[in-house]
């Protein structure tokens, strides 16, 4: 597929389409997103100059718009179709303007998210409008017009070479790969609307997660080292720092462990707050590491889906840096994508953040 502006020849626009209207904007929409369809693109087709909408069906197609977007050096670009669509092409917009890439030292855009992933953790995290109505359509005419109420600066993590907002080792990456089943398997004709996006992520840790858990082993050996760039903090319930910082090499924790994941955004998907306090402290993650049994989680799931939940086998840190070593292989999770089995991993914040379209009004 060449890489061209989505034409829509057959479409007329409304005025607002008019390509004076600055700052300029461009938009990016995975194709193979269930929620991009046709629909989707005509709304914005009506609203985003022909040459400034993009339509990605691969890798290879997101490279090339990455380029474009910044040969012609738009501020603000919108991805629709998940976080992974939104850290496939941030990763590969990085790259670009890296010591190594094509546009090395451009500025780097700032980034909106259209809601139109399945768990959307980074449209919650900045209050993104839903497929609703004229939600997503007035988000980028706001972007579009200068109205947005202001930009969120956001620290990415850095895993095996490429960034994202979080990832897990344990039981986190056991959900994802149980709600994946439920939703393929169970989540067909009527039950469809029930088990998928939230409800499915309830009924997999109800029905699938926790019960495998009640007749095998969730607590496995590890051991969290921190890394060598900086001091950690151990975080109490309020996350303010407890106790003395831990220096630089430390043994974070040495023990049985049912999860061990790392954020710099509080949300898994579907507004599952695993994180909390990871805006808490700018160039560091929030890292959780559980010792909690099934039987709690299923009692206080909704307290922890909301992230008000502290019990005493939750361990919270703000780290710049981790490895965590587990004694035999466990479920491995990066942004939301099962991951395969890992049993060591090396955590630690990218150097650059980006800034993304808040309208919350976090203002930079």
């Amino acid at each position: 597929m060449l890489v061209q502006p989505l034409r829509s020849p057959d479409l007329r626009r409304a005025p607002s389409a008019d390509v004076s209207v600055e700052p300029k904007v461009a938009v990016l929409l995975n194709a193979n997103a269930r929620k991009v369809d046709a629909r989707v693109v005509k709304s914005l087709s009506h609203v985003v100059p022909e040459q400034d909408l993009f339509l990605s069906r691969s890798e290879l197609d997101g490279r090339r718009i990455a380029q474009t977007v910044l040969e012609r050096g738009y501020p603000v670009v919108f991805t629709g179709g998940g976080d992974g669509t939104f850290m496939g092409f941030v990763n590969e917009v990085l790259q670009q303007v890296g010591p190594r890439g094509r546009f090395a030292g451009q500025p780097v855009p700032r980034f909106g998210i259209l809601k139109l992933g399945t768990g959307n953790g980074i449209a919650n995290h900045v209050n993104a409008s839903g497929t609703r109505g004229d939600g997503i359509l007035n988000d980028v005419l706001r972007a579009r017009t200068g109205e947005v109420p202001g930009f969120r600066p956001m620290d990415l993590l850095m895993v095996d070479g490429q960034r994202a907002p979080f990832a897990g080792l344990g039981v986190d990456g056991k959900v994802l790969n149980d709600y994946i089943w439920v939703k393929e398997n169970l989540g067909k004709g009527l039950f469809k609307s029930v088990l998928t996006g939230s409800g499915g992520y309830f009924s997999a840790v109800a029905c699938k997660t926790v019960p495998h858990y009640l007749t095998n082993s969730t607590w496995v050996e590890c051991e969290v080292v921190n890394g060598q760039s900086s001091e950690a903090y151990r975080l109490g319930p309020d996350g303010q720092p407890q106790g003395a910082p831990l220096a630089p090499g430390d043994v974070l924790f040495r023990g049985k462990l049912m999860m061990a994941a790392a954020g710099t955004m509080p949300f898994y998907g579907y507004g599952l707050r695993m994180f909390p306090f990871s805006c808490g402290r700018r160039g560091f993650m929030q890292l959780r590491l559980g010792q909690v049994t099934p039987t709690q989680v299923l009692a206080n799931l909704p307290r922890m889906w909301a992230g008000r939940w502290f019990p005493e086998g939750l361990h919270d840190f703000h780290v710049r840096e981790a490895t965590i070593r587990f004694a035999r292989p466990m479920p491995f999770q990066v942004g939301g994508d099962a991951a395969g089995y890992r049993d060591q991993v090396n955590l630690s914040v990218a150097p650059e953040s980006i800034e993304l379209v808040d309208f919350n009004g976090a203002l930079n």
